[in-house]
This record gives C-alpha cells, structure tokens and sequence, in this order.
C-alpha cells in the first residue's frame, strides 16, 4: 500500500454493499481509469461529472445499462481521474463489471484505498477522513452530526489554529534570540508565559471533550439491575419499542446479559439487561450475577430497579457495591400502583411502566440528565475528540508545552533548547492532521474502513 508503484496504480471496488438493491456503485480511480473506462463503455459521457446513460460490456458480452460519470483530476474524491458507475444492484452486476475493469489493467481496491489518495493527493486531512469513516460506522444522530462536523473541518481547524499558535510562540522566541535589542529590547517574559498559559489551556479544552467523544462512538452504557422478576426485561423491550429510536441489536456475548444500542435524540445508549441480583448457591446462576457485576462496574449510568419499596432497597444496597456511576432508583410495574400510592413516595423515584409506557421518556430525560452532569452537554460549535488517536497527540502535545514552560519560568535550560519542546508539540498536531508524511498513521487509519471507500 505504500509504495510509489501501487499508489499509482489504477483501481477498482465496489463501493457499496454487497447483496441485493436496486442500484449499486463501482468506483474506478487512478491515471489509466479512463483509458481503462473507455475499453467497457459504448457511448463515453460528452462532459465531465454529469451522468450519462451507456452501455457496459465485457468484449461481445453486454454486461449492464449503467449510468456513468467521468470526474477529471483533480476535481474528483481522490484527487485522481475517476470514473463511476450506477449499476443495477444484486451479486452478479457488480461483481461482472468489477471483473471486466480488472482484467484490463485495474486492480482491486483495498480497504479505504480511494480515501487514503484523497488524503495523500491533499483533498483532505486525515481527521476528515476519519469522520468518512465515523459518519459510515454512526448508529446515533449526535455521531452523524459530530462526523459531518468534522468532515466539514471543524476539529482540523481548530487543530490548524493551535498549530499556528504554538509557531508564533516559537517565531516570538527564535526574534529575542536572534535580535534581542531589536525595537524596544527584549521581549518581556511575562507576554511569553500568558501565551504558553493560553495554548496549554486550549488543548486541556479539547482533551476535556475525549469522555465525551467516547460515549458518542460507542453508547454510554446503561445497566438496567435489579433481583429477579423485577420488570427489568420488561423494561428493557419496552424502552426499545416506545423511544422512537434507532435500534442496533448486539449479541450477548456473556450468559444472561442482552446488550442494545438506541438513539434517543440526545446521547446513544447501550442499554444491558442483565442477570437477577440476589444470594445464590447455586454455580450456573452464579456465574450470571458476576457477569451483572462486571456490567455494573463499566456502567455510565445504573437503572436500579424494583417493583415495590424493598426490592427497590436491596437493588441500591447490591448495586452501590459495584459501581462508581450515577444510580437512577427505578420502581416498575406502575400499572399496578395507585397515583395516590405514587405521588405520596420518595421523590427521588422514577416510577415506569413496560406495559402502558408510563415514564418510559422522563426516564429517559434522567439518564440523559445524568450524563450531562459528568461528561457535560454536547455542543455543536465545540470540536469533539472521538478516537483514542486525537487524545494521544494533544496529550503529547500539552505535556510538551507544560515542561516548555516549566524551564521558561524557571529559567532551568537555555531557550534555544527549552524551545525544542515547542518543535515537539508543533509535529504532535502536524502528525495528527496528516500535515506531515507518516505512512504508519495512514496503515492505522485505514485498516479499518471498508473496500470501496
């Protein structure tokens, strides 16, 4: 993938799913698609990036009626001359046209190829190309908007204005160094720590959004607990069928815990019914409640759940044990509880009901509520760290700057070397954005995106 050679290469790949639809995508990019193009297309387009209908063969054989669509270098995804074909979708098409494009010079693309030329030929950063891959992989409305922000620049600027900041500081430093009675004398100590105080500040900010940006990727994990029979399964299904969300099905992969993702408009959710909390002997049922313990020991949120005042009670005493997370008291089965019954009870309970749905969506609020509090409300306006990839840089980043000035103020090296940690955070956020040549970064960042993007 990162030679000179294979960057050069043509290729090829179907870039939508595979399996029956009504229309699906080939894409073929690099500086023989056209020619390549050409040997399979009857009536070739008269102008560029505007559809045209033709036929597609393969030698005698007619392959398909495909609209197609030639894109120039360099206005094109990749940078790269690029030609696209809308086929009628299923197994055989696609696969035909794919092969016929093949076996005239082409060659099978590989994961995030058409991306990676993207970043490489300058039509975009590596953060932009990994919210492509974010924005293909959202299962929640907040990480379809936090991807088209970043695919729009947002972090990457941000990024880019720090990066600027930090070489004004080091253009400052290298002036006192160079012409120190220049103008009005050296430059005041003071204006230099203010600066290095302020970038520092900005990249704690952005470091602060990472638990944040987490949970937007994967859910915030909401453990429903409580004893058996409960109304925890109950209440499980029926905040899956009554939050007008989307709804991802994940397999168990432990015995007795059933995992959901649903997106509520506000905060992703992974949602886990889990087993019946209470002592036991015996070995199998044993082994369910440990994995109930070790759920609770990752959750964001717990939903402690009971169906009177003392189950309710020994659920908050079991849970507690086993969790730092904010405990949310949960009474189900309100169908069978008078409202005088309700009302005249501790107002710190959320009283629910999986059979008419009462409370279902101001618990929901509650949770939401919850993770505000400790992760604090997504804003659009402020970028969002997203991978452990951005945390890792801006934290080599900050502690960079920290000890530069830590020997600036107490003037325990000589500048021009002090200054050196300056150079460090400057290729920190430069390795981060992709503004230098890091092949290893790039076989990071694409090794999980799929063929055809």
């Amino acid at each position: 993938m990162t030679s000179v050679v294979q960057e050069q290469d043509t290729i090829v790949a179907l870039a939508t799913a595979i399996g029956r639809g009504a229309i699906a995508l080939v894409r073929l990019s690099g500086p023989e698609a056209f020619a390549i193009a050409r040997k399979h297309v009857q009536s070739w387009p008269t102008e560029p990036r505007i559809a045209h209908l033709s036929e597609v063969s393969s030698g005698a054989d007619k392959l398909d009626e495909a609209l197609v669509t030639f894109f120039p270098a360099p206005n094109s995804f990749t940078g790269e001359d690029t030609v696209e074909f809308s086929v009628h979708g299923g197994y055989v098409v696609p696969a035909s046209i794919v092969a016929a494009l093949t076996s005239s010079g082409a060659r099978q693309a590989a994961p995030g190829e058409f991306t990676r030329r993207a970043v490489l030929n300058g039509k975009l950063d590596i953060i932009q190309a990994e919210a492509i891959g974010d924005l293909i992989d959202a299962t929640s409305l907040v990480m379809q908007r936090t991807s088209l922000s970043q695919l729009d620049g947002g972090l990457s600027r941000r990024l880019m204005d720090l990066r600027n900041d930090l070489l004004d500081l080091e253009a400052l430093i290298a002036y006192d160094v160079d012409f120190p009675e220049e103008d009005d004398g050296p430059i005041p100590r003071a204006r230099i720590e203010k600066a290095t105080a302020s970038i520092g500040k900005a990249i704690q900010d952005l470091i602060a959004t990472a638990p944040a940006g987490e949970l937007i990727r994967e859910g915030a994990t909401v453990v429903i607990a409580g004893p058996p029979n409960a109304g925890k399964s109950s209440l499980f299904n029926a905040i899956l069928g009554r939050s007008r969300a989307i709804v991802t099905e994940i397999p168990g992969t432990t015995r007795d815990a059933l995992e959901a993702v649903i997106d509520n408009g506000k905060w992703p959710l992974r949602l886990v019914d889990t087993a019946g909390l209470r002592d036991t002997t015996d070995r199998i049922e044993r082994l369910g409640i440990e994995v109930s313990e070790r759920y609770l020991a990752a959750a964001q949120v717990v939903l402690a759940c009971g169906d009177d005042r003392q189950s309710l009670d020994y659920t908050r005493s079991a849970v507690v044990r086993h969790t730092t997370a904010p405990v949310i008291n949960v009474r189900t089965k309100a169908d069978l509880v008078s409202n005088g019954e309700q009302s005249s009870g501790r107002e710190d309970i959320v009283w629910v009901s999986a059979i008419d749905g009462t409370g279902l969506q101001g618990l929901l609020a509650a949770v939401n509520e919850c993770i505000d509090e400790r992760y604090g409300a997504i804003l659009p306006e402020v970028p969002v760290l997203t991978r452990a990839r951005h945390r890792a840089a801006l934290e080599t980043a900050l502690s960079e700057i920290e000890q530069f000035g830590d020997a600036w103020s107490g003037r325990k090296l000589p500048v021009t070397v002090a200054a050196v940690h300056l150079r460090t955070a400057v290729h920190a956020l430069e390795e981060l954005i992709g503004a230098v040549d890091i092949e290893d970064v790039l076989d990071r960042v694409f090794s999980s995106f799929c063929v055809g993007k």
